[in-house]
């Protein structure tokens, strides 16, 4: 059982890495500059430091996706936000937010949830950066798993959202789960 949770964790974590390099593809300034190599001098290029870039992920199991980020994302500030859902209305309940009061103007944020089902959830937290100022256009989603319902639901209140998933699954059950999905993103890459 040790092991497989392990390879779900790793699994988890090198899918948010590739999830997030592909849609900070294209979307987060570039800067040029040149370096000095052992050899000579180069001409670069790279994500301007200088730029806000933010990531937050939705606790508990958004860490596993966010957990390489900073590998390809250097720059970035992370705000956790932790929302649960209640198993028999499915709504969603913030129980903590460390976002800050407003984003800086122009910044990129990445919401990180793994499983997008109803989409309750990520309404949710999408609905505190609007009120923070950020606009459809300055995030961009990562998830592991979505479903049709979170993407309709998604697509219906914030045109021009773009979504990043692993993989878009046929369904959700009458308890709101994603069918075949992974179970609890956040218990299987834990181990709890």
């Amino acid at each position: 059982m040790l092991m497989i949770i392990i390879t779900i964790g790793n699994a988890m974590a090198e899918l948010g890495r590739l999830l997030m390099y592909e849609a900070s593809r294209d979307w987060l300034p570039i800067v040029t500059g040149e370096i000095q190599s052992p050899m000579g001098v180069a001409s670069v290029e790279f994500i301007d430091p200088r730029e806000p870039v933010a990531v937050v992920p939705i606790l508990r199991a958004g860490l596993a996706l966010v957990e390489y980020a900073s590998s390809i994302l250097p720059a970035t500030k992370t705000y956790h936000l932790g929302i649960s859902r209640d198993e028999e209305t499915l709504r969603p309940t913030i129980y903590l937010n460390k976002l800050p009061d407003k984003f800086p103007e122009g910044s990129r944020v990445f919401v990180v949830d793994p499983m997008l089902a109803t989409g309750g959830t990520i309404v949710a937290a999408l609905a505190l950066l609007k009120e923070r100022g950020v606009d459809n256009k300055q995030i961009k989603v990562i998830s592991a798993v979505a479903a049709p319902p979170a993407l309709q639901k998604l697509s219906e209140k914030f045109p021009g959202l773009h979504v990043y998933a692993g993989i878009i699954d046929p369904t959700v059950n009458e308890k709101g789960f994603i069918i075949p999905g992974l179970g609890d993103a956040g218990d299987r890459s834990f181990g709890t």
